[in-house]
Parts: C-alpha cells; structure tokens; sequence
C-alpha cells in the first residue's frame, strides 16, 4: 500500500532524503520597506509537489524557524525550496541554496551560532548536518556528511495504539531542534512527532561534529485529559484519534530552560504551542501553568503551533507558528509571526490579540507588550463586493468574509477580472491585503512563471479612481500579499485590477482593507459571566452583545493582571463562547473588549471563571 508523504510527517514510516548541487540563482536588492505587517506573512509559498499524483495543487508554508545571522532574518520551513531573507521581518527574498535535498526538506532544526547556521532536515534515518557561513550568498556546505544512526531507534514505527517503552525513541530526529547553551557551550537535540512517544532530547558531541552524546531521554508527552487545550481536532472536538505533540524548540530566559512544543495537530484551527519549564535542559521540566503560550483559534489566521521563539536585531520577542488553510489538503498553511516575551516573574507569553491585523515591524526595543499593534482596524467584515465575473458557487462576497475557506473564482483567468468592494461610507484606508486561493491550480512547483501581477485602486464616490498599489511588474508569487499604502487615502470603494497570477484560475479568499474610522470607538461589553463546566477543561463565557460592531476578543489568563490570551470572535458568531483549553485544577480569570471599524474598547474587569 503506498504510503503518503503527511505520514512521514507524523513519522509514520522510514525514508532517506538524498542531497544534490543545484545552482544558486542571483540575489537582489531587497524592494523599499515598508513599516508594517500582516499575518500570514507575505512570501512566496511554494506549490507543494507531494500530492502531484493524486492532482492535487496547493501552495503552503509551516514549521517556520526565524534566526538572526550578522544582522538580518533567515527564515526555513516546511518545502520551501531553500529559505528566505529579510532585513527587517517584512520583506522577504527567496534565496535558491547551492546544495540541498531532492525532495526539499520538512520541518528542518535550524540555529545560528555565532557566524555558523546549522541546518538539519526531519528523517527517519541518517543524514548530513548542513551548514550556512554566508546565507545571503545561497552557498551551503556539508558541516557533518552523515549523522551516525539515532541510538535506541526502532526498526519501524508502533502502531497507532500501541504502548511506547522507554527502552526505545522512533526512527528520527523527527520534527529536530538544536539547542546550542551559551553559558556551558553544551549542544542538545531535542525532537519527535508522535501521538505515541513522547519529546526526547539528546546531547551532542561538538568535538564530533555534532555527533550524538550517549543515549536519549524521554521527557514529557502529552495530557489531554488534565490540559484542555492538548484534545485533537476542531475546538478539541475530536475524541477518536491521540493528539500528537510535535515541533520542540529550546528558549533560555534568565537561567531557566522553555521547552515549546506544537500540539494538539497541524490541520486544525486548534494547532498551538505549549511549554514546560526546568533547569537543565535535560530535564526535568514541568508543566507551565498558564499552558498554552501561543493559542489563536479564531479569526481570519488560526492556528499558531509549531515554530520558533527568537529575539530580533533590537532585543524583542518574537514566535512564529504554523496557521492553517486546509482546502486542498489537510497540510496545507501558512506561517504567522506573533510578539512574545517573558513577563517579570518568568511567565512566557506570545500575543496573538489582533494577531492578524496589521502591526508595526520593530524598530527599536519596545516596552509593552501590544505596543506593535498599529489600531488599524478591519474595514471590509462582511461589506458588500461585486466582481466582474464569478463561476457558480464561488461569489464576490466571500471575499470579505474572513474566511480562507471560501473564495471567489473568477470566470476566466485574464487581465482586466475585477473585485470591488463597497465599505458602506469613507473611512482612512491604510493597509490592503490580497489573499489569493488555489482552485484547481494545476501547479506542483514554482518557477518564474508564477507571479502575482495586480493594481489597487480607491475612490470616495465610485467614479473617480486612484491607484495606490501598482504590482503590474512584480517578480514574484504573492499568495498573501499585503500593501500598505504610501500615504492614507480616504475611500468608500477600493477596487482589485487583475492582471496575473500562475494558477490556471484566478481565486481569492479575502481582500482585507485595515484603516480606521472617524467614530468613537463602540463601548465595552457588558454581563460578562464565566461558568466552569463539570469538565474542568471547559468553560461557557457569556456577555450581552454590543449593537453595531465587527467583533470581540475574549481575554482570559491565570490572573488578572496576566490575560495573556485571546479567543477572538466575530459579531456575527454570537454572545457565546465554550472556551476548551483550560488545565485541570488552575484557576482562570476573563474579561472581554469589543472593536469595530473605529477602534477598541476599553477592556471589561476580569471576573474569575468558576
């Protein structure tokens, strides 16, 4: 029976990736900076090759991992056919690799040391260690030609209910992440992907070339009947199938050691990151009680697990994680980036709070935790949008919807197909992001042909236009392409001019306007109620609705002062809310703030969830 490339990912069977020289192409200069971003972060996903036999087509990105060498921001992941570049965390270049594996590589560990950046793809047997001195260039080397065997591996994988000994690890590293501690100049290994066997970790040898250091520890996996939040599927719906922990990566915060892992599943709205907290980074590590770190479930990007946590050129925080799309393919997503940090008693955070509005790119170190959140709102939630042509089921109003879902397909794929959409009265547009779907595609890799060429134009009256965005000669794909405007311009319309993409259809999922309008901004809330259900996992949150408004953030932590999480909902979707990712036996506390087209309220008091 053939066996899928997504079992591998789960580590479901063995494989060897093959190495081979491929010519690096010429690197640019960068295009003119913009000041902010929006995520899914705009790059040029790739088309995936995998599901070429079965026709399947789709572009994705996942298990991002952002690190700083000679100050500037490379970005691997999930087949990314090489990695990315960028100077300031919003524009990025991709740079095609002098060496790297045939079947491209899957949620590689990546960390940069001091002038080194050491790369290592997942797989499930031996294979090198590859090496970046100057990754602007394209050039890598081979740092080790062979990882000897993973010690204790089994010779194939358990099967799916079967009982994992601590006498063995599966085939691997899977989903691997080095960990390099300054302060001792000891290096660690830590990785698995299983719904099985647990995180392991592993010391390696540097006078080896990163050889492995005696045998593997086990470490933790997961709990799903204390933590809430680690139950499979949509919501933590799914009781048939174990969640799979997944995608470790090591932070040391002020002598202490924060293993992250990615749980409950990729596919699902759920995805997030956890952490347990120790000090020694070969355990033992205990569970955070403020579980999970990174948690964005609704929204237009949902999903936040599987990344990294890093500090820009400026001494912040930052995590990166894994969204989903899931049209064509389970595994289809994307790549968000999030501000993190850690809080005055250790507390580590990820702010995911309009996590998918613009915000600003660092600058300089910031001081408070929303301080990179630029107030621009979503203007276009649900405003009426009329297109040029449109095949049967895919109408012009799913543009603006806020669901990557759905989407409009055009009737023909050719110059001049138009989207218009009608914010219902003037407002200060500032920011447009395009976000492009594949229907029926047809492509399984990305070549020179596939670019994404377009104009955006705006009007107060629907008469006289403006262009504020010319792409008519853009040299690369933009799936997810956000523009801020040059200057602000006051419009009640703005318009989408098509000129090309490489898809054998033209479809996109949303065009989001962001600006911000003349009103006051809508009052807060109010009968905020938190009810813990007999399930202590649970909880119903309810409030009384506010007339007129795009929507809420539902925002809730251990504490008062500590709500460092966000459940955003829209308007639309009711006064309701059963929030599932609670742990056993902690103590919550929530309170709720509501936005619209103008701005923010004020937030609510928090009440205790009991």
């Amino acid at each position: 029976m053939p066996i899928g490339i997504d079992e591998i990912r789960r580590g479901r069977y063995v494989a060897a990736g093959l190495v081979a020289l491929l010519i690096a192409t010429d690197i640019s200069a960068q295009p003119s900076r913009q000041r902010t971003y929006a995520n899914p972060i705009d790059i040029d996903y790739r088309y995936n090759f995998e599901q070429h036999n079965e026709g399947i087509s789709y572009r994705s990105g996942a298990d991002p991992v952002i690190v700083v060498q000679r100050g500037e921001y490379y970005l691997f992941e999930t087949i990314g056919d090489g990695y990315w570049r960028s100077r300031d965390l919003g524009t990025w270049q991709h740079i095609t690799p002098s060496r790297w594996p045939l079947t491209d590589i899957v949620a590689p560990a990546v960390l940069s040391v001091r002038d080194t950046i050491y790369v290592l793809p997942s797989t499930t047997s031996p294979l090198p260690i590859l090496m970046l001195t100057q990754p602007a260039t394209g050039r890598v080397e081979f740092y080790n030609r062979l990882l000897p065997w993973l010690p204790m591996a089994r010779d194939h994988e358990a099967g799916p209910f079967a009982l994992a000994k601590p006498d063995s690890v599966q085939p691997g590293p899977w989903d691997p992440q080095f960990f390099h501690d300054p302060d001792t100049e000891r290096w660690f290994l830590y990785w698995n992907s299983s719904n099985v066997y647990p995180l392991n970790v592993i010391e390696l040898d540097k006078t080896k070339r990163l050889a492995y250091k005696g045998t593997p520890h086990w470490l933790f996996g997961l709990d799903p009947e204390k933590h809430g939040w680690e139950r499979f599927g949509q919501d933590h719906r799914d009781t048939t199938t174990r969640p799979f922990i997944e995608g470790s990566w090591m932070t040391k915060h002020g002598g202490r050691y924060y293993l992250q892992y990615g749980a409950p599943g990729t596919e699902y709205n759920v995805y997030a990151t956890g952490v347990y907290v120790g000090d020694n980074p070969l355990g033992p590590f205990t569970y955070a009680p403020y579980n999970p770190v990174a948690y964005k479930p609704g929204g237009f990007v949902q999903g936040a697990g599987h990344g990294n946590t890093f500090q820009d050129v400026h001494g912040n925080w930052w995590n990166t994680g894994t969204p989903w799309i899931a049209v064509n393919w389970n595994f289809e997503r994307r790549i968000g980036l999030h501000p993190a940090g850690f809080d005055g008693d250790g507390q580590m955070y990820v702010d995911t709070r309009f996590g998918d509005f613009p915000h600003w790119l660092p600058t300089r170190a910031y001081r408070k935790r929303d301080e990179l959140f630029t107030g621009w709102m979503l203007l276009s939630y649900h405003k009426a949008a009329t297109a040029s042509s449109a095949r049967d089921s895919f109408p012009a109003s799913n543009v603006t919807d806020e669901n990557p879902r759905t989407f409009w397909v055009a009737g023909q794929n050719r110059p001049g197909e138009s989207l218009t959409l009608d914010l219902g009265r003037a407002y200060e547009v500032k920011a447009i992001q395009v976000n492009y779907a594949d229907y029926k595609s047809g492509l399984y890799g990305t070549d020179s042909t596939v670019v994404t060429r377009f104009r955006l134009h705006a009007s107060i009256d629907g008469r006289q236009w403006k262009t504020v965005a010319d792409l008519s000669r853009e040299q690369r794909d933009r799936p997810n392409a956000y523009i801020e405007l040059s200057t602000p311009m006051r419009a009640r319309f703005v318009r989408y001019e098509h000129i090309h993409v490489g898809a054998a259809n033209l479809a996109i999922s949303d065009v989001r306007v962001f600006g911000n309008g003349d009103g006051s901004r809508p009052a807060t809330p109010a009968g905020l109620t938190a009810r813990r259900d007999r399930d202590e996992r649970n909880a119903i949150i309810t409030w009384q609705a506010v007339p007129g408004i795009v929507g809420y953030n539902v925002r809730w932590g251990i504490s008062p002062s500590k709500l460092y999480e966000t459940y955003q909902r829209f308007a639309d979707q009711g006064t309701t809310l059963e929030l599932r990712a609670l742990t056993v036996g902690q103590a919550y506390w929530v309170a709720i703030e509501s936005f619209d087209e103008n701005g923010v309220s004020t937030v609510s008091s928090a009440v205790p969830i009991r």
